[in-house]
């Protein structure tokens, strides 16, 4: 679906991120994984079963990111698909939260998603084309209680992408967003039980989703399976909030 083709994934080292990278590998994608963090980047990509390699990436600088990029297109000689997935949180009400957990969050998730777009595209569209896929969460379409940032910054992602969408459509490069619920991760499954199970009591499937499952859509729109799709917005929940 995917072979031969270069991917990069921003926090790629880990949960979903290092899930999309993984399937991506497994079908015969080149893979350039960035995450803050560059030994777990790098250990990361020793370990996929395509040709990877790990880069030490702050989303929320250009440079860096223009970097990852650059590091696609002379590891490989192209970049053909861009996941922006790197973000973080700081949950707070809005009576605790500081304007700098508030600030973090949006730069993270908004000003890197911006970044990766942006510089992504603009090679992309030289090249004649290429997927864009950003992730958002069900965050952004029912906001939650002490995530005013993340819920903001998500969302921002959806406008974000659409606008996008329509600046690069006419050139091949299509930007599509996947918005994930409760998904099986070491950050979620460290919330407390009383969280955790409020959560589940939302889902009409009755359980959590697997990293591999926002993965496999991941796929979907990295391949020419969703060549008319551009713009759109895929909710991987269980049916939570339908």
């Amino acid at each position: 679906m995917i072979s031969g083709r270069t991917a990069v994934i921003t926090g790629g080292a880990q949960g979903i991120g290092l899930a999309i990278a993984t399937m991506f590998a497994e079908n015969g994608a080149n893979i350039v994984i960035g995450d803050l963090d560059e030994s777990k980047a790098k250990e990361a990509a020793d370990a996929l079963p395509s040709a990877a390699v790990g880069v030490r990436c702050n989303v929320t600088s250009a440079d860096d990111v223009q970097a990852l990029v650059d590091a696609a297109v002379a590891s490989f000689g192209s970049i053909d698909i861009m996941v922006n997935n790197a973000g973080i949180t700081r949950d707070a009400t809005m009576r605790k939260m500081t304007e700098e957990q508030f600030d973090q969050v949006i730069d993270v998730h908004l000003k890197g998603c911006w970044n990766g777009t942006r510089i992504a595209a603009g090679v992309m569209r030289e090249n004649g084309g290429g997927s864009i896929i950003n992730l958002s969460s069900i965050s952004a379409k029912v906001g939650f209680i002490g995530q005013s940032n993340y819920s903001a910054a998500k969302a921002g992602i959806v406008g974000l992408s659409k606008a996008a969408a329509k600046e690069v459509a006419h050139l091949g490069v299509r930007v599509n967003v996947i918005q994930p619920g409760l998904i099986k991760t070491a950050m979620t499954e460290a919330m407390p039980q009383k969280a955790w199970d409020q959560k589940m009591s939302e889902i009409p499937m009755q359980r959590a989703g697997d990293p591999r499952e926002v993965a496999s859509v991941a796929l979907f729109y990295a391949s020419d399976l969703s060549s008319y799709m551009t713009g759109t917005v895929s909710e991987v929940t269980g049916g939570r909030y339908m």
